[in-house]
This record gives C-alpha cells, structure tokens and sequence, in this order.
C-alpha cells in the first residue's frame, strides 16, 4: 500500500473535533466571523441554514453569543433550505417553527429578512414560488455561507439519490429511506409527507462557502462515501467536490470510516503506539481473514505495513503481542474476581480486593440497560454485586397509543371489579378515549397520557430488573427533564438535569459505573445523556470515593464497538444470551415493532443479539476462543 496525499484522499477538506459541542463551537465563531466582517463593511450577510439536531448546537451558540457578546443579526438574511410539503408553519414538524424555537426567536433577526420554504402553497403556484425562491437569493447577493447537514442516502437538502448537479429549488419526491428516517417526528412513517420543497444542487453549489456537519457513527459509511468516492448522483453530497469553498465538519465518530481514521498509515508516517499497534494489527487480520498468530512477514508488507515492522519487531513478536492484549480483554468476571474464587493463573486486577461492588447503569431509555449489557448485566448480578440502575429518561414518547388505551382499561376493569374510586376511573377513561380519538399525528399527548405511558415503561424496566435478579429499590427513574417534552425533539441538557446525575452518583458511591456509548441513536437522547454523565463525573471527580471508581461504555442498540477499542470483552453462553433475550423481552410496548425504530427496522432484541454474535465471530476469527456472543465495553478516560 503506498502512501497518499490526504488532499487525494478526501476530495472535500475535513475539519475533525473531539466532539460535536466543540466542532457547534467552531462553526458558530466560523459564521460570527462573517457577519461581523460583512457589518464592518456595512454589507449583508446572507446565510442559508439547515435544520435538523444537526446544527442545533451551532444555532445554541450564535444565540449565546447574541445574549452574552452583543453578536447582532440585524445585517443577517437567511434563507433556509427546505420544507416539507405540504405542511402547516404552526405544526410541530415544520420548519418554520422549528427555525423560531431554535434560532429566529432568540436573536434580533429582522422577521422580514428570514425566508423558509411556504409548505402552505396550492400545489399549482409551487412552480411559481420555487423560481421567485431562486430570484430573492440573487437579489439578496447570493448565498455567503450555506450549513448543510447529510441524511443516510447522501442527500443535501431534500436532494434525493438521482438529483441532477444543475438541479434548482423545487418540489421533490422524498426517498423511502428519508420518510423512514424522518418517521419519529411525525410518530409514525405512515404520516410522514411524501413530498418536500427544496434548494437545489446548483443553487447550493452557488453558495461562496459551504459547510456541511455530521455527527455520530451512523453517519461515518455515507460521509466516507460522499468524500472519497466518485462524484455521483447517488450520493448529492459528492457533488461538494466541486466547490472550490466546501469543508466539512465533523466529530469524531462520524469520521471513523474516513481512510485518515480506518488506515492512518496509508496517509502518513504515524506514531507507532500500542493503541496503532493494536488497530493495524486487527485491520490486517481481518482484511486477510486470517487469525493473527498466523500473520507473515510478507502480510505485513505487502499491505502496507513495512513501517510498523521496521520499528516494532518482527512479525512473530507483533502478532503475539496484539492476540495477548486481545486475549487479556476477555472476562467472565466484569466486576472483577475475589481473591477465594480465584484459581491458579488467574490474571490479577487492582480493584479485584474490592468485593462485592457497588455498580451502577445508566439508561437512557427504559430498555438501554438489557439490550445492551443485559448479559453482563445478569452476570453481574449472579456474581454478587450490588448492582443499581438508573432510567435516565421516561421513554414515554415511545409507546404506541392503543399500549395507552389497554392499560387504562385494565385499570377501569380493576377498579370496578374492586369498587376502588369509580367516579375517579371513570374521569381517566374518559380522558384517555376523548384525547386519543382526537389526537392529530404528530400531537403531543396531554399531561395524563404522558404519565400513563412513562409509568408503562417504568413497569416493564421493574420486570426486567426483577427477572435479572435486581431490587427494585435499586432502581432509579430519574426523569431528566431535558426529555419530558412530550415531543421527539427535546430540550437542551439542562443544570437540573445535571444534578440529579450528581445527586445520584454521590448517593450510591459507585465503584463501576456504566453508561450508553453509541451516539448513533437518531433521536440525540443516548448522546445528551452520556454528556450528562460526563459533566457529573467531572463534578465529583474530587470526592474522595471517585478516585477508585471506573467507567465503563457501552453500545449494542445502534453501534457496537470495533475490536481493536475493545478493553472488556464479556463472553455469554447460549443460555445467558437466551436470558439476556427473556430480560429484553419484559418490554412489552417495544416487542414486535417500536414506535421509533430508527434506521434499523429489526427489533432490538435481534439487533442485539446480532451484533453480539459478530463480536464474538470477530474474536474467533482472530484466533481467540470461540463463544456464543459477546458484549464489549470500552474504559471511559475523562
């Protein structure tokens, strides 16, 4: 493999940040900047915007900067991309509303220069509208700076696979995976609107400066694509290539597949560390389905990897170091061993003197905790520690409306059957059919239903814990009130969500902490609530029983995790994935198809168990023992 300028490469530039706050940051100062240039020069500033949780924290920036450094938008024009069509500007899903609850109503934007694609238009005026759309943009100077986001097809905008370079605000009909994509917002696939209005290729391709952001591991394949790939128009986001201004932002896990991150060698010289070691190792293994032990000098340097043998040691020496460091991330013990079950051989851990422990399990949603570590989970339990669990949100938006009208039926039928507080049953029922009868899609549920369906929830996370062996004492809902919106797109995390995670980590002094590591969830939740656990970590870092306390991440509902990032790799036999199965089942309202799927359309419980299994076949195909499944976490640096 020969080496490649990283300009050949990536055929867009990449801007690459630890994390997506600090990559918001960045671009905010970025479209700042600007303003404040073309204000110094008395011009206009003219910007077109995107929507979606992708630039929000971009939009929670530039208010910030309004509020607490006096950034005015009074010589700002904005034109905004799309709009589904049709759509009312006052509805939940619109992006009308959605541009004033993010940015418009928070800045001194003059209403008269913000312009958002009319999804209100008789379809016969569309033609019309979408060419004066095109004329005010020319009036206005042209585009200074256009945000983009990308969907899972590549497209920019609603332009879908097949749009043409050339191609100019218009009425397009949307892919099946976008409505898919898009189904969580309107509650259900089946009311998402078929058709969008949107810019064009060309007209932004027009724009002086693009920027495009994505964030998360699920968009890592489709961004590779759009970078390194041919200029297709399969993928509208290629066509960036040709823009002599065009860069794109990204965080970490969203550039994992960029060849820059999946083979650095094949760029540059790298830094030869246990970590690069462990990773090209891997790669090699892998890509030659060979096991490592079994790895040749002639592998190594026909794919590339003559540095790595020149400076680390001969093949032998290489593929025995990495297999042992692979080997030692296999236990059965995750909490560690105690000294009386300890057997000849046993590797020695420092906290294994530490027995039983006091662990505790962050889940996002209700059913985080057995989809994703329920294995370990069980294991953990059977092995004698003390085992906490805290539901960081309700997950009451995920329950389907007639889960809702069941349960209050059963309670009716109790209550009546008992003659407990009939006038009161009476007043629910009624409630609960009147609402649900009249509710529009895409309604949010009233105070009432809400809790209904968050105590479904909450029962069903009871029966799991109960069936993994847990007290339900040991349960914690917390509720975090960035959730408990009653809408798919929720608050910004909050300082009251922040202490209750605090609040909580100082009551029960955890000695292994867990916590959802897959950013891919579509919704943000897994990835606004593992920054609530950072930020409460970072508080409590000074209490004195933090110092001994590790934290560990786990995925397995979006993502799992590559082998060479692995550091406990937790083996389950058939019959602990069969319980593992049986505890995830106990979530009764996600069984057989969820509300929000997201882009994966199976249940949880077999994603799960896929991916589990492909861990496990990765290990066996390395060289390592083989095993029915296995569930891998990754240790939290802070």
């Amino acid at each position: 493999m020969t080496s490649m300028p990283i300009d050949e490469i990536e055929r867009i530039p990449c801007r690459v940040f630890c994390d997506a706050n600090e990559a918001s940051r960045a671009v905010a100062r970025q479209i700042a900047d600007l303003i404040l240039r073309r204000a110094d020069q008395q011009r206009t500033c003219v910007l077109g915007l995107a929507t979606g949780s992708t630039p929000t924290g971009v939009y929670g920036e530039l208010i910030r900067m309004h509020r607490d450094e006096g950034l005015s938008f009074q010589n700002v024009v904005t034109f905004n991309l799309d709009e589904y069509y049709p759509m009312q500007s006052e509805s939940l899903q619109s992006y009308v509303r959605f541009m004033k609850e993010h940015l418009h109503d928070h800045i001194d934007i003059r209403p008269e220069n913000t312009h958002i694609p009319d999804g209100q238009l008789p379809e016969e005026s569309v033609a019309d509208y979408c060419q004066r759309y095109e004329s005010m943009i020319q009036e206005a100077g042209g585009i200074d700076l256009q945000l983009l986001g990308i969907g899972r097809t590549g497209h920019i905008g609603f332009n879908e696979p097949g749009s043409a370079r050339t191609s100019r605000t218009r009425l397009i009909t949307l892919d099946r995976v976008t409505r898919s994509d898009a189904a969580s917002d309107f509650f259900g696939e089946d009311n998402v609107p078929r058709r969008a209005l949107t810019m064009g290729v060309g007209t932004v391709l027009d724009a002086h400066q693009v920027v495009l952001l994505a964030w998360g591991e699920g968009k890592a394949p489709i961004i590779a694509e759009a970078v390194e790939g041919p200029i297709s128009t399969s993928v509208a986001a290629s066509f960036l290539q040709d823009h002599a201004n065009a860069q794109i932002v990204l965080d970490e896990a969203a550039a994992d597949q960029l060849t820059r991150r999946r083979t650095p060698w094949a760029i540059a010289a790298v830094e030869w560390d246990e970590a690069m070691i462990r990773k090209a190792v891997i790669w090699l293994g892998l890509k030659l389905d060979k096991p490592l032990l079994k790895l040749t000098t002639e592998d190594y340097n026909e794919e590339g990897l003559q540095d790595l043998l020149a400076t680390s040691g001969s093949a032998n020496d290489l593929n025995l170091r990495v297999f042992r460091s692979l080997q030692a991330t296999i236990t059965g013990w995750p909490g560690g061993k105690p000294e009386r079950r300890k057997q000849p051989g046993d590797r020695a851990r420092p906290d294994d003197h530490i027995f039983p422990k006091r662990v505790l399990v962050f889940s996002p949603h209700p059913d985080d905790d057995v989809i994703s570590m329920g294995g370990t989970l069980i294991r953990l339990v059977d092995q004698g520690h003390h085992v906490h669990v805290a539901y960081q949100t309700s997950g009451n938006i995920a329950v389907f409306d007639d889960d809702a009208e069941r349960f209050v039926e059963v309670i009716g039928e109790f209550n009546r059957h008992f003659d407990i507080g009939p006038e009161q049953t009476a007043h629910l029922e009624q409630h609960i059919e009147r609402f649900l009868k009249k509710k529009q899609p895409g309604e949010i549920d009233s105070d009432e239903v809400q809790y209904l369906k968050g105590e479904i929830r909450r029962s069903e996370a009871r029966a799991a814990a109960r069936y993994c062996g847990i007290p339900v004492e040991q349960l914690h809902f917390m509720d975090m009130p960035f959730y408990e919106t009653g809408r798919v797109r929720k608050k910004p995390l909050g300082e009251k969500d922040i202490r209750i995670t605090v609040e909580l980590l100082r009551e029960i002094k955890p000695h292994q902490i867990y916590a959802a590591g897959d950013l891919s969830d579509p919704h943000g939740t897994h990835r606004t609530c593992l920054a609530a656990v950072g930020e409460a970590c970072r508080q409590v870092a000074q209490d004195d029983w933090f110092s001994g306390s590790q934290v560990w991440l786990y995925r397995g509902a979006w993502q799992e995790w590559d082998p060479d990032r692995i550091e406990m790799a937790v083996p389950l036999s058939p019959q602990e994935l069969s319980r593992k199965r049986v505890a995830i089942f106990k979530h009764e309202s996600q069984k057989d198809k969820a509300l929000f799927p997201g882009p994966d359309p199976r249940e949880f419980w077999q994603r799960a168990e896929q991916r589990n299994r492909e861990t496990s076949q990765m290990y066996d195909a390395l060289g390592l023992a083989e095993y029915e499944a296995i569930e891998g976490f990754v240790r939290w640096q802070l």
